[in-house]
């Protein structure tokens, strides 16, 4: 992600950073570290607490011609921000006929695991998906998080590209050179022939170990990752499903009203005669996040629950 900002940086000047934090000695979770030194405080600057305000500023700057990358820490940040981006950044290009564009990007993570509870935790890319005129990125990979966050600067639309810190410290081959990766498309990370598992930002992870572990029982699972979510590729989650007949659908989200209700309904309307059983979910409760260690243990989902669901889906309980 930093490389992808630096470069973003270096070829149009129009394009800055701005969030609480991302001049501090360590960045935004690394992400941000020494960039200002580079480019200055004027393009790379913190912000003060007052996230209506400041994503407002970022709002017209993107209306008058640059490039915001507006960085919160947490997606609970961005509900103080909800007026600008839904009624304003959404709808601006809409309402000028399209002679109004937002390029912004609007950056948050996720955190999990270590007692960031209830109002420092939250998934809320669900709220995010249901907006017309946004769209919202979620990477899983090393590779993915730089490709999707220079498209992500590149477009003439809000982005919002939503971390999970669960994903930060996972290694992978990432070119130097700039490339970028079109929202909307979809990857196979494993094939499989028997079961079609869908994972949504960190559950991808949990849904490779799963398949590691199916595959020891001689179960192949085929693992999806959709890489954006608004537009997500259904064409590609359809064709899979043809292919195995069960689906499961693991997203770091809440059950009700959530991703994955939206992707299942989606495939029920394209492929209802390719099911040879109900889709599962695996979501998270519909409760506030807990910060007790244990209770965060009973609440996050992991493979093993992935398992479970493939096993209810398969008959192998």
């Amino acid at each position: 992600i930093r490389e992808a900002l630096m470069q973003a940086m270096t070829l149009d000047e129009n394009v800055f950073i701005m969030g609480q934090g991302i001049n501090d000695k360590i960045g935004m979770f690394g992400a941000t570290t020494d960039i200002y030194k580079q480019f200055g405080e004027v393009r790379v600057f913190d912000t003060p607490l007052a996230e209506t305000g400041l994503t407002g500023v970022a709002v017209g700057a993107a209306m008058n011609g640059l490039r915001p990358v507006y960085c919160h820490n947490r997606p609970d940040f961005l509900m103080l921000s909800m007026d600008q981006i839904v009624n304003h950044a959404s709808k601006y290009n809409y309402m000028s006929g399209g002679q109004c564009t937002i390029p912004l990007v609007i950056w948050a993570v996720t955190g999990q695991g270590w007692g960031s509870a209830a109002q420092h935790s939250q998934a809320l890319h669900g709220l995010f998906m249901h907006i017309p005129g946004l769209k919202v990125v979620m990477p899983t990979t090393p590779y993915d998080a730089k490709g999707l966050m220079l498209q992500a600067i590149a477009d003439n639309n809000p982005v919002l590209f939503l971390d999970h810190r669960q994903i930060y410290n996972q290694k992978g081959n990432g070119p130097e050179k700039m490339y970028k990766i079109p929202f909307g498309k979809g990857v196979v990370r494993r094939t499989g022939n028997e079961i079609t598992i869908l994972g949504i930002s960190s559950m991808l992870q949990e849904a490779l170990k799963a398949a590691e572990k199916l595959e020891k029982d001689g179960v192949s699972a085929e693992i999806i990752d959709l890489r954006t979510i608004k537009p997500y590729d259904i064409n590609l989650v359809v064709e899979s499903v043809k292919k195995t007949g069960y689906l499961v659908i693991a997203d770091t989200g809440w059950r009700t009203g959530g991703v994955a209700a939206e992707i299942a309904a989606e495939v029920y309307e394209r492929a209802f005669e390719s099911l040879k059983a109900p889709i599962e979910r695996v979501t998270l409760p519909d409760l506030p996040t807990p910060a007790a260690y244990t209770l965060e243990n009973a609440y996050y989902k992991t493979e093993e629950d992935i398992i479970e669901a493939v096993d209810r889906l398969l008959g192998r309980n």
